[in-house]
C-alpha cells in the first residue's frame, strides 16, 4: 500500500523545544547564549531545570514544562503530536545512563514520526539555527496517518 503524504507549514516564528541532560546543560546554555539573538525571535519551550536556567541566566522567555524524569520529555512529545512544536534541540548525554531513558527514546521516536527536525549536539544545532529556513515558513512533509488510523479503528 502506498503511503500518502501531506504538507504542514511551519510558521516563520518557530516553536522550539530545548532540552538538556544534566551533564549537557552547560553546553546548551553556552549554545543558547551564542544564539540568543535568534532564539528571542521564536517561541521557546523547555523541560524543568533547563527552562529555569535559560530564563535566569539568559533572560529568555520560556514555557517551562516538567523536569524530564517527571514527564517533561513526554510533554514535549505530546506537543509534537499535537502540532505545537516545530523542532527540538536536545543535548542528550550518550555516556550517562538516564533513569527516564524510555521517555527520551519515545521523544526522539515521536519527532521522527512527525518529521520534526532534531539536533542532538551542538554541530547539528548550529546548522539548524543558521539555516535560511529558520526565519521563513517551511512546508514540512509528513506521512498522512489517516489510513493508519482507519485501519486501527476498523480492526484490520
Amino acid at each position: 500500500m502506498q503511503q500518502l503524504t501531506k504538507t504542514i507549514t511551519m510558521p516563520g516564528r518557530k516553536r522550539i523545544a530545548l532540552v538538556a541532560h544534566d551533564h549537557k546543560k552547560g553546553d546548551l546554555l553556552e549554545w543558547a547564549r551564542f544564539n540568543r539573538a535568534v532564539l528571542v525571535e521564536h517561541e521557546l519551550y523547555a523541560t524543568g531545570t533547563t527552562g529555569a536556567l535559560l530564563q535566569e541566566r539568559l533572560g529568555l522567555s520560556v514555557t517551562r514544562l516538567q523536569s524530564g524524569p517527571l514527564g517533561g520529555d513526554q510533554q514535549i512529545g505530546a506537543r509534537i503530536a499535537e502540532g505545537e512544536i516545530d523542532f527540538v534541540i536536545f543535548f542528550w548525554d550518550p555516556l550517562e545512563p538516564q533513569p527516564h531513558d524510555p521517555d527520551v527514546k519515545a521523544l526522539l521516536r515521536i519527532a521522527v514520526v512527525w518529521n520534526i527536525p532534531v539536533a542532538c549536539n551542538r554541530a547539528t544545532a548550529d546548522f539548524m539555527i543558521s539555516s535560511s529556513l529558520m526565519h521563513h515558513p517551511y512546508d514540512r512533509m509528513l506521512p498522512d496517518y489517516d489510513q493508519y488510523r482507519q485501519r486501527l479503528t476498523s480492526g484490520i
